[in-house]
């Protein structure tokens, strides 16, 4: 009899729905591929359960699909997971969370790297790096708004800024960050005094009228006009206000290093001086005491001491004394009322204000970046012998690299008593945080 094949039996050679579903099980399925010939074929079957809304939606489906694949295509998984199914839960947490974090911690490893190099520099290299990103430098301004005052909310740091005139705005630059000496190397040029460190660096509109006498005197002179009733009115011989806001009564020294030509120096740095001394902003020896006011001048350098000396009545430029040359007297010898050539030594506070000394060639290196109790002895002597005659010590070469090596220099001589440390960085200087493994290197 035979037997009529039916038609829900697969033909022979035809594999069964089983063996397909046993051979593509869903841990090997591969997801679908869109193609346009799968989707025209299936667009052309008569189905008439798809409207025309539910043909939109998957329209607008496909197009999300494809930008989503393209903003996907950014970012490659390694997961196998994410790899087989892209748009899970998983694979869009993977996307568009774990790795934009990731990224921004590398990025921000990459940037804090960079920052710790420029820091890095800026600490080995300052004086230059400082002098070009000074932020906090007022050329000729003001920072506050509600004062009249330039140097508004400045507190007075015991710092004197070397070679001043080598700043971008020199004198602003030392007063905005609290200094209260500045120095200037003057040469005699026709009727000018020329500022500059050699020769080669002159120039004939840089001059100690237009660098620091003429600002000086407009400054003081601002200071000291009545802005209100309240203020008290000034008079001949009363007070007179310095250049810092927080402390009226400091002293600014003005330190001019006489390079060549003293005679003729000293003469035109005397008839420059004139129109501050008749304002009476010039501190002066009345052959007794000595009188302070806002600007002290010192003359360094070839100066000539005996210029200085000669006017037993009235002095208002001192002398910088040399500091290795100082003998050790005791302070009562000066006031004993015997004359005594011992008695008046040759400098003392009734010419000279300051007391200097190169630190290379008085102290020496320091072996091991440290004091040895023989150099520490030796600073203490000249601290107290400058003092004895009412003199401000301040020592200039000191080491300037590396920076832990400075500032421990620094905090050194400022805990023995000196009075002025001479500094070139000033930003550094005026925060007086100066611990020695803070900043050794970095």
């Amino acid at each position: 009899m035979a037997y009529e094949v039916s038609r829900d039996q697969p033909e022979e050679g035809e594999p069964s729905s089983s063996r397909v579903f046993a051979k593509h099980s869903p841990l090997e399925m591969v997801p679908e591929v869109e193609s346009d010939q799968d989707e025209s074929s299936f667009e052309a079957l008569p189905l008439t359960n798809l409207g025309p809304k539910r043909r939109r939606r998957r329209t607008i489906t496909r197009v999300h699909r494809s930008r989503l694949r393209s903003l996907c295509s950014l970012w490659k998984f390694r997961h196998l997971y994410c790899h087989i199914h892209p748009y899970s839960r998983r694979a869009m947490l993977c996307r568009f969370v774990k790795r934009p974090f990731w990224g921004a911690v590398i990025v921000l490893g990459l940037l804090k790297i960079a920052s710790l190099f420029w820091s890095g520099l800026v600490y080995l290299f300052p004086d230059d790096l400082d002098a070009r990103l000074d932020a906090w430098v007022f050329p000729a301004g003001r920072p506050s708004i509600f004062s009249h005052w330039t140097t508004h909310g400045v507190v007075p740091v015991r710092c004197h800024s070397h070679n001043d005139y080598w700043r971008d705005v020199p004198l602003h630059s030392a007063l905005t960050a609290g200094c209260i000496g500045v120095e200037a190397d003057v040469w005699p040029s026709n009727d000018e005094l020329l500022v500059g460190h050699t020769p080669f660096t002159l120039h004939h509109e840089v001059t100690l009228r237009s660098l620091y006498l003429n600002p000086l005197l407009d400054l003081l002179q601002k200071h000291n006009t009545r802005s209100s009733q309240l203020e008290p009115a000034h008079h001949p011989g009363s007070f007179r206000a310095g250049v810092f806001s927080s402390d009226p009564s400091q002293t600014l020294v003005l330190l001019i290093d006489f390079k060549e030509q003293p005679e003729a120096t000293w003469s035109m740095v005397m008839e420059q001086l004139q129109p501050l001394r008749d304002s009476d902003y010039l501190t002066y020896f009345n052959g007794t005491d000595v009188i302070t006011r806002p600007l002290t001048v010192v003359a360094t350098g070839d100066a000539p001491f005996d210029r200085i000396t000669s006017n037993q009545t009235y002095r208002d430029i001192f002398y910088d004394a040399p500091l290795d040359q100082l003998a050790l007297l005791p302070p009562s010898t000066e006031q004993s009322d015997r004359p005594n050539p011992e008695a008046d030594p040759t400098y003392s506070y009734k010419n000279s204000y300051y007391a200097s000394v190169d630190f290379r060639k008085t102290i020496g290196s320091l072996s091991r970046n440290r004091f040895s109790q023989g150099q520490l002895e030796l600073v203490r002597k000249q601290v107290e012998a400058a003092h004895a005659r009412g003199l401000k010590v301040r020592y200039w070469g000191t080491p300037s690299w590396p920076r832990g090596l400075r500032n421990h220099v620094w905090h050194v001589l400022v805990r023995e008593g000196v009075d002025l440390i001479n500094v070139d960085d000033l930003r550094e200087a005026t925060r007086q945080d100066w611990r020695k493994h803070r900043s050794w290197f970095f």
